[in-house]
């Protein structure tokens, strides 16, 4: 598992005051940055080999401005040349938000996936999703 802590930026909120629905996404994206290194230690996007498939999203609790959050990103599937991404916001030790993201290693070359490397998919499997 991969762990980010951060605390909400004010443009994260909404109207209503807690942290707007639109920011999850981003957050998400942003807490893929290790999961990206795996694949390209510098994250040099003229050799970007992945794409993003599909990505869900619930939410199960409200979050708050001001207070602490930690996001928590594992892989629950890993396919040949695809893997999921799960994540988890946690606000004052409650699970608020949960979502998915598919990734496919890709060549822009080609337009093709292509097979993720042997040593890149032990790395993957480090970080396997196991339900408590």
């Amino acid at each position: 598992m991969f762990s980010e802590k951060m605390k909400p930026r004010f443009s994260d909120t909404d109207a209503l005051g807690h942290i707007s629905n639109t920011a999850i996404p981003i957050w998400f994206e942003g807490a893929r940055d290790e999961i990206f290194k795996l694949f390209l230690p510098d994250l040099d996007l003229s050799k970007w080999p992945l794409i993003l498939a599909k990505t869900e999203i619930e939410f199960h609790r409200q979050l708050y401005f001001q207070q602490e959050v930690e996001i928590k990103t594992y892989i629950c599937k890993l396919g040949n040349a695809s893997f999921q991404v799960y994540q988890e916001v946690w606000q004052q030790a409650k699970k608020c938000v949960s979502g998915t993201a598919t990734m496919v290693n890709f060549c822009y070359q080609t337009q093709k996936s292509q097979a993720i490397d042997d040593d890149i998919r032990a790395k993957l499997s480090e970080h396997i999703y196991i339900p408590s």
